[in-house]
């Protein structure tokens, strides 16, 4: 009887540790390894060259990280002849991007925010993070949205986040930017309007500097229930400030929506990096700065105000 207990008990925990397993684990399929193999046979790599790259992003996904990013650097990579080993070097620096990201909302989760979209809060929080928002900085924007009646998910957080950075990037201190994005997830704004939101306050950054406009107005108005389309709208019809005409600002805004494309994670592996230059007009949104494999990876803190 006892030896049937324990088979049964041992059964069970079998079964409870299969389907413990994470239902978003995204192991590679045979159909993207067989043709990441073609691409790179094509380009005279063998096999053994290409698998250590494939076994890198299939247990990334296995840990629950959004895969791919990482797979379409290994495409991005082999078809412009790049080596593999400087392949394999962006992919640990993304990797370990997407690590953060996950610890950042797994706390947050903690806590009791809803997960929402996870795939997408993951990539967006790596893009917040690589820019210059920092974790203390999440935390506090995840405390602020446990103080209002809106139920706030983690992809509304991921989404704050990359706001804080792209504000901060305007030259926004951090304490009123994280006020007034921590508002505008308590008032139920989606990720797209706290996206809009922060472009705005960085298109019109001089303002804020010069004491032309209030963050603390402004974050008033969001505490009074108005929407983020809505904020500027005077500002725009009196043509004050940096909120009228088509200078710099708005160039930048119109790039910053240019959306993805597909691919979130656009590392680049073909040229060294390149300082910023304020007077180009913006690309679109990326999950991190872009990184070229020729040059050791570092950050950009030229606070040009470009905003990707």
């Amino acid at each position: 009887m006892r030896t049937r207990i324990y088979t049964a008990m041992g059964v069970l925990t079998v079964i409870i540790g299969t389907t413990a397993a994470p239902i978003w684990a995204e192991p590679l399929s045979v159909q993207d390894r067989d043709a990441i193999t073609r691409l790179g046979s094509a380009q005279g790599r063998s096999e053994n060259e290409i698998t250590p790259l494939l076994d890198h992003v299939s247990k990334a996904g296995e840990r629950g990280l959004p895969t791919e990013s990482l797979l379409n650097k290994v495409r991005e990579g082999l078809a412009k002849g790049v080596e593999p080993r400087r392949i394999d070097s962006v992919l640990r620096q993304m990797t370990s991007r997407l690590e953060s990201a996950h610890e950042v909302l797994k706390e947050a989760g903690s806590r009791g925010m809803e997960e929402g979209n996870r795939q997408r809060a993951i990539e967006t929080m790596a893009e917040a993070l690589a820019r210059g928002a920092t974790a203390d900085e999440v935390r506090e924007l995840s405390r602020l949205s446990q103080d209002g009646r809106h139920k706030a998910t983690q992809e509304e957080l991921a989404a704050g986040a990359k706001g804080l950075a792209v504000m901060k990037e305007g030259r926004i201190p951090s304490k009123d930017g994280t006020a007034l994005v921590g508002e505008g997830i308590k008032q139920g704004y989606r990720a797209s309007e706290l996206l809009d939101l922060s472009r705005e306050v960085k298109r019109r950054g001089s303002d804020f500097e010069e004491g032309r406009a209030s963050l603390k107005a402004l974050r008033e108005q969001v505490q009074r229930g108005e929407r983020s389309d809505r904020l500027f709208k005077d500002a725009d019809r009196g043509g004050s400030g940096s909120g009228s005409g088509g200078g710099r600002g708005d160039r930048e805004e119109q790039g910053d929506r240019g959306g993805r494309g597909g691919d979130s994670d656009r590392e680049r592996v073909d040229r060294p990096d390149r300082p910023d230059r304020s007077g180009h007009g913006d690309r679109p949104d990326r999950v991190e700065r872009p990184e070229r494999l020729d040059r050791p990876e570092r950050s950009d803190h030229s606070g040009s105000g470009r905003d990707h």
